[in-house]
């Protein structure tokens, strides 16, 4: 739940996709031709590098399967869900398709996805997948998904601007400390036009975490609202906290970056969100990053969970479910695959490739690795998020975008924030 500038678009795309009664089905040319050959639509967001990886990766299965041919479809994030979106609606989904977790159990619910469960052990290893990933895309025991790869989240800092304020990063540190310890750096480099850090209240991922280290939840698995207003107060009282010491960059800073990231573009020391994004920021600036664990009141519950960074699902409707899986087991096992990757799609979810991929990880998906390892034992498996999780994660950041702007008091913004959640949950 994290992209700061597509969920919106995301949200927007659910909502179509739930409310359209009528949408014109799109053209469909997957199935078998007269000469025998099958024919799969396959769609996945990312970057165009991304996209050349994954066309070798194809091709390196339609020789393995020759008479097997994929048709591939990407894009970038917000304009990917946009288009499934009609897709589905529509009656035309891919063959194989990216799925965010997010998002599972609405198209799930909608009978968009193909159980796989039969598939499994006949054309889909799972044994080979880390073993808090096995179970992800299990929903009232159909199995709707398969992870491709996984991660959690982690403070990342700039060790540079640390050591020029004369902050040295523990091993654990509370909230408070966290945030003293940004204002601080922020200070040290405000004349190099930055700020100590993101603002990670924004986020309803890291709104999670703070409640899981505390014990609580924010929706329950069937789709509650259950986090006290006293609690989301609490929470973004935090950010107020960093505004008035003037250790969070403003949003308009942000905003005009994109979509760059604040780190990226050299506005900020340090972050918190997901752990994978060390690799993103290395390859914005020349600024070396390192990572450390989340801030936590309790050094014994860091509240984290270990996530799904996507999962690859097929279509009910497909006519070829055995080659779908096929392509999917591939994309997920091969270990040439996993190579070929590396860190790209995050750290694989399965052996075979993470240990492929061993040789060719950068220097911060080699850290990101280390530091998975390092927290292990506090990685809990990843709960599924519940029907209409999309439009309150959205509601959400515009809410704690606003609160950055200055445009409402936090007494509002609470208010707002479980009208609109509750609204959305209650209607999925």
């Amino acid at each position: 739940m994290l992209r700061r500038v597509t969920r919106r678009g995301v949200a927007a795309a659910a909502v179509v996709a739930m409310t359209a009664t009528l949408v014109a089905a799109c053209g469909d040319d997957s199935g078998s031709g007269s000469d025998g050959k099958i024919t799969l639509r396959y769609s996945w967001w990312g970057p165009a590098e991304r996209a050349e990886i994954m066309n070798k990766a194809i091709a390196r299965f339609e020789q393995q399967n020759p008479n097997i041919k994929i048709t591939p479809n990407f894009s970038d994030y917000a304009p990917y869900w946009q288009k499934l979106a009609t897709e589905t609606a529509g009656g035309g989904a891919p063959d194989v398709m990216q799925m965010d977790y997010t998002y599972l159990s609405e198209y799930a619910n909608r009978g968009v996805l193909l159980d796989l469960a039969s598939q499994v052990d006949k054309n889909i290893q799972i044994k080979e997948l880390l073993p808090g990933l096995q179970d992800v895309g299990v929903i009232d025991g159909k199995r709707y998904g398969i992870t491709v790869s996984g991660n959690t989240f982690a403070l990342i800092y700039d060790p540079a601007a640390f050591e020029k304020a004369g902050v040295t990063v523990p091993d654990a540190w509370t909230w408070k400390e966290y945030q003293d310890a940004a204002a601080k750096v922020g200070k040290a480099v405000k004349d190099d036009k930055m700020w100590g850090a993101t603002d990670y209240t924004q986020i309803t991922g890291i709104l999670e975490t703070w409640l899981r280290q505390q014990n609580k939840e924010l929706i329950s698995a069937d789709g509650k609202l259950v986090v006290s207003k006293e609690d989301l107060k609490a929470f973004w009282e935090h950010g107020q906290r960093m505004r008035d010491l003037g250790a969070i960059v403003p949003q308009s800073k942000v905003a005009q970056v994109a979509p760059k990231s604040a780190p990226g573009a050299d506005l900020v020391a340090s972050a918190v969100g997901i752990d994978t994004y060390l690799t993103r920021y290395a390859g914005e600036t020349k600024r070396t990053f390192a990572i450390a664990p989340m801030p936590s009141d309790d050094p014994n519950n860091l509240g984290l969970i270990f996530r799904p960074g996507m999962l690859l699902c097929a279509s009910s409707k497909t006519k070829n479910p055995d080659a779908a899986a096929k392509l999917i087991n591939f994309m997920i096992n091969d270990a040439e695959v996993g190579k070929m990757f590396g860190g790209n799609r995050g750290l694989p979810a399965s052996t075979i490739q993470r240990e492929a991929a061993l040789p060719v990880l950068s220097p911060q998906d080699q850290a990101v690795l280390e530091y998975e390892n390092g927290i292990s034992d506090q990685l809990k498996p990843a709960p599924l998020p519940p029907a209409g999780v999309g439009p309150v994660d959205a509601a959400f950041l515009r809410i704690g975008e606003e609160l950055n702007y200055g445009k409402t008091t936090i007494d509002k913004a609470v208010d707002q924030f479980f009208t609109e959640a509750e609204q959305a949950l209650s209607a999925s």
